[in-house]
């Protein structure tokens, strides 16, 4: 059971790219947590119930990262060697930058006015923003361009955050 050694994607028995099959993903994941389950090691002896207890671990790890778009770019961009430095590297492109401030403008302006509506449809349009960021990331790993991807991933960080207040808001002004 040295599973402990692969790296996400080969725990989960995928292919180490940034394109993932979903199905494929969920598949590998259920199969090796029925394996590795520590209900399966209760009798064992304790370093076996500890082994499955980390691969385990591990596979719910490698399951989280590997679903989100940001956490597997990053994951990918950290086995090729290349750190993102999103606390510390906060350049951005001046056009990426105005969005931002228009974002949080019309977060402000729908939180004052109450107004759910205009949080569901920018939360769409930055839903969309991301998938374009996606498919530029997919480009950008095909090229082994990381230090674009690695741009890019600082993007999407930007877009989970603000997804999570908008988020937050609705559900604020909807209670």
């Amino acid at each position: 059971m040295n599973l402990l050694q692969k790296n996400h994607f080969e725990l989960l028995d995928l292919p180490t790219q940034f394109e993932v099959d979903f199905n494929l993903l969920d598949q590998h994941y259920r199969q090796l947590q029925n394996e590795v389950h520590p209900d399966r090691f209760v009798t064992a002896p304790a370093n076996e119930r500890m082994q499955s207890m980390q691969i385990a671990t591990q596979a719910n790890e490698a399951y989280q990262t590997l679903k989100n778009t940001t956490a597997r770019a990053r994951y990918l961009l950290q086995l090729q060697g290349v750190e993102t430095l999103e606390e510390s590297n906060t350049a951005m492109p001046a056009d990426f930058l105005m969005l931002q401030m228009e974002w949080r403008e019309t977060i402000e302006d729908a939180i004052s006015s109450k107004d759910v509506n205009a949080l569901d449809s920018l939360l769409t349009e930055i839903k969309q923003n991301a998938k374009q960021l996606a498919l530029q990331l997919k480009q950008y790993f095909d090229e082994k361009a990381y230090a674009l991807a690695s741009e890019i991933v600082r993007k999407l960080s930007f877009i989970d955050k603000i997804s999570i207040d908008i988020h937050r808001a609705i559900e604020t002004l909807e209670n």
